[in-house]
């Protein structure tokens, strides 16, 4: 007579997680954030006298002499810089405050702490080298 034959338990198979760089956190981050955020309507409206005296002087822009100018009034550098501040996602003001208030802590206490040390050797200092 045959005895019955158990199956052996399987080890559960180990799942190694993939840890994710810096960089990929990065790129994931910015594929979730989507197109950048607008101004809101405040900003939107500080721009508009500018817009409209920017409007005023479009059709000089059909010059190449004053193409030639604006290249040198404003050369690439601020050109390529105003373009990277467009791409930047900002903050939401919420966020920024609470970033400002730890920042604003940390200056305080860290003010206090070299102010109570500075107290501390003065005090030590008087005391050795006057008497």
């Amino acid at each position: 007579m045959a005895e019955p034959t158990e199956e052996k338990a399987k080890p559960a198979r180990r799942v190694i997680k993939k840890v994710e760089t810096v960089r990929e956190k990065a790129d994931k981050a910015v594929e979730s954030a989507g197109k950048p955020r607008r101004l809101n309507k405040t900003t939107r409206r500080m721009g508009a006298p500018f817009r409209a005296i920017g409007r005023g002087f479009k059709w000089l822009g059909k010059f190449k002499v004053m193409r030639a100018i604006g290249y040198v009034f404003f050369p690439p550098y601020f050109r390529n810089s105003w373009k990277e501040l467009r791409q930047v996602t900002w903050p939401k003001f919420r966020e920024s405050l609470r970033l400002t208030t730890a920042v604003i802590i940390f200056a305080i206490v860290f003010g206090a702490l070299v102010a109570l040390l500075d107290f501390i050797l003065d005090k030590v200092f008087k005391e050795v080298l006057l008497k």
